[in-house]
């Protein structure tokens, strides 16, 4: 089974108000070490994945780099490590290979790296098509730019397009988020992602929003309510114009769902590279058949831009663990039920030789009386209600909590 190579790029022009993610404004001398530094991990990725017990893959169909905002980069140092990409893993000739880009960063010099680097898809941080939305969380582009943008890249040959919306934003009103969904529509690119405003303490704006203050323009953050009206409206507009949910936050013209992102939910092994970045490769072999028996494992980087690139650092890797069957079965189910097509319980004990618990199973039933769920033979899925408390949902039946908000 073929591997997706994830790189995280953490590095932007400026940090988003509303951005919990790792990521930031660095010196372009840390940009290079980091780029050294991935490079190096990618060199290292076989003799690290056996040491932890798991099953390198050399064949890779899937490439991402994501961010932060990977064309913050040099060109030069998105080809270094693709360089190294190509290296170590013998990626497909109809491998799906995306990179994460802000609308106004894409240069003609990084567009030709893009081009040599063999790049198919472009993910664009649109968040908004009413600029007053975007300048208010500290985004630079205009709606202008981003249709520029997705024109250059069209006549450069690369049609297989995403863009990014969330709903919530300041300002942000019904006629506004229209405004939006239809401008998304109207650049008929295939791919489309909404997401709505994640309020924590991870984000300027999400820490604002806690503690009731004004700053960032928090208190024109529309309210929950709103915000899941806009949600189901991008819902029914998306489907309508032929990009179809296929997973919680995801819509898609027929074909054209995210391949790489498809591994995530359907447990197929990916591996990453760079700050924060996670992995998941089978297990080596094994004598034991119960329960507690390894079935994949898990590992992650460390999310400390000055640990990362530490000279003479001991390991990258923050955090591993071994996913027992049992919790094989549990991933399964909570990350499977993201997808609109859900989950076939009975596939799914028949792959992992287990059967579900009747914890689990009385879950599944409550949420199947309650309406969060649907079911139709043995596949269940969420309902519409279900996909707007899908982290309820997930957390009711799955015995690790803290997994079921991945």
């Amino acid at each position: 089974m073929s591997v997706g190579i994830y790189i995280s790029v953490p590095f932007c022009k400026q940090k988003c108000s509303f951005c919990n993610f790792v990521s930031g404004v660095f010196s372009r001398q840390k940009m290079r070490n980091y780029v050294e530094k991935v490079a190096d991990d990618v060199r290292d990725s076989r003799q690290l994945a056996e040491s932890l017990g798991a099953r390198w893959q050399r064949d890779a169909d899937s490439v991402y780099l994501g961010g932060g905002t990977p064309t913050t980069l040099a060109p030069e140092q998105i080809a270094q490590m693709f360089a190294a990409v190509r290296s170590e893993f013998q990626i497909s000739d109809d491998a799906e290979i995306t990179v994460e880009c802000a609308p106004g960063t894409l240069s003609d010099e990084m567009l030709e790296a893009l081009l040599r680097c063999g790049v198919n898809r472009v993910s664009f941080g649109v968040q908004s098509f009413v600029d007053q939305e975007s300048h208010a969380v500290g985004r630079t582009h205009t709606r202008e730019s981003v249709l520029a943008d997705i024109a250059r890249l069209r006549d450069a040959g690369i049609s297989n397009l995403s863009i990014d919306l969330i709903a919530g934003l300041p300002h942000q009103t019904r006629e506004s988020w229209e405004e939006s969904l239809a401008q998304a529509i109207a650049t008929a690119v295939p791919h489309v992602s909404v997401y709505i405003l994640e309020v924590d303490e991870d984000s300027r704006l999400g820490r604002e929003l806690v503690a009731g203050g004004a700053r960032y323009h928090a208190h024109h953050v529309p309210d929950e309510d709103l915000c899941a009206e806009l949600y189901s409206t991008a819902c029914e507009r998306l489907n309508v114009a032929g990009i179809r949910q296929y997973e919680i936050s995801n819509f898609a013209q027929s074909g054209c769902e995210s391949r790489h992102n498809l591994k995530y939910w359907t447990r197929r092994p990916y591996i990453g590279f760079g700050l924060d970045a996670h992995s998941m490769l089978p297990a080596g072999p094994q004598e034991s058949n119960n329960t507690a028996a390894v079935a994949a494992m898990r590992f992650s980087t460390t999310d400390d831009l000055e640990a990362y690139i530490a000279p003479n650092a001991a390991s990258a890797i923050h955090e591993s663990h071994c996913v027992s069957r049992a919790e094989a079965l549990e991933e399964e189910l909570f990350l499977g039920l993201r997808l609109n097509r859900g989950v076939d319980v009975s596939e799914i004990e028949a792959q992992t030789g287990l059967q579900l618990t009747a914890e689990q199973s009385h879950g599944i039933e409550e949420l199947l009386a309650e309406g969060l769920l649907n079911r139709c033979g043995s596949r269940i899925v969420l309902s519409e209600r279900g996909r707007l408390l899908s982290n309820e949902v997930f957390s009711r039946f799955i015995a690790d909590k803290d997994a079921a908000a991945v």
